[in-house]
């Protein structure tokens, strides 16, 4: 009974044994082996042997793209305005060693590089840059982190701005600002219209002034030339002139006796002395 307990033992080492020497490591995974406390290897995928008890995985890194979600923080631009800005950065580890002995979270590390280095470019840009230059914060962003982490054997693929907004007070700030100025371009768009609509009436009211000034002048003018033919041609004989101008005064007494408010008619009582002293007038 004793003699089955100590084989069982020993082959119970023996198994322990060969799973603490034998080490299959997963594709996209590098393992970092230190011996007797200190680094010694870093396997990479595939059938790997150890010493046993003396070599051991202290840790295991992917060697896979990592997406890092930077988290949002209030940013003051230039121009004292506050703007919220998020990031998502891509990394990969080159150097696992690096990486675990370089830093003690390079996840952390990265994290607050990144946000540390977008407070300071952000810092430098007015608000109306920050919020139309992306590319050029991404390009500074990327630049000015990847020397840092590339001491932890980390390389920078990208880095990506997913969001920069204003701060709600901001946004309350400029959406009054904005309905203030549309205001402003309505008032004075109406300001030009009404100049425009008076200047142009006065323009038809002088028009229209001269035009009627000038039609006076022409009926003026056709009146007297009217009054020295009339003159010319009847000289000394009454009779044509007496005939139209009672004509004339026919037809001005039938209108103001169909008129509504037409009551009395008087005529004179000696036509053609009335007309003999009209033309006596004019011959004068």
């Amino acid at each position: 009974m004793a003699t089955l307990s100590i084989v069982f033992t020993l082959v119970l080492l023996v198994i322990v044994t060969i799973g603490l020497g034998v080490r299959l490591v997963p594709q996209g995974n590098k393992w970092v082996v230190q011996r007797l406390g200190k680094y010694h290897q870093t396997l990479g995928p595939g059938l790997n042997i150890l010493i046993p008890y003396i070599d051991s995985v202290a840790y295991k890194v992917t060697t896979k793209d990592i997406v890092l979600d930077i988290p949002s923080q209030e940013v003051i631009t230039r121009d004292n305005a506050v703007i919220i800005a998020n990031a998502v950065a891509y990394i990969n580890i080159m150097s696992p060693e690096k990486a675990v002995y370089g830093v003690v979270d390079y996840i952390i590390a990265i994290q607050t590089l990144v946000q540390t280095s977008l407070r300071a470019i952000i810092g430098e840009m007015s608000l109306d840059d920050a919020l139309s230059s992306r590319d050029q914060i991404k390009a500074k962003l990327k630049t000015a982190i990847s020397d840092d982490i590339a001491d932890w054997g980390i390389t920078l693929k990208t880095v990506e701005i997913q969001d920069i907004n204003p701060s709600q007070t901001m946004q309350t700030a400029m959406e009054e600002q904005a309905a203030a100025e549309r205001g402003r371009r309505a008032t004075v768009t109406r300001a030009e219209g009404d100049k425009e609509a008076a200047i142009l009436q006065a323009e038809g009211r002088l028009e229209a002034s001269r035009r009627d000034a000038k039609a006076q002048v022409v009926l003026a003018e056709a009146s007297q030339i009217a009054i020295q033919k009339v003159t010319e041609a009847v000289q000394q004989n009454e009779l044509p002139v007496v005939y139209l101008l009672g004509e004339k005064y026919m037809e001005a007494i039938k209108q103001l006796a169909t008129s509504d408010n037409g009551k009395i008619v008087l005529l004179p009582a000696d036509i053609p002395a009335a007309v003999r002293g009209i033309m006596g007038s004019l011959t004068r």
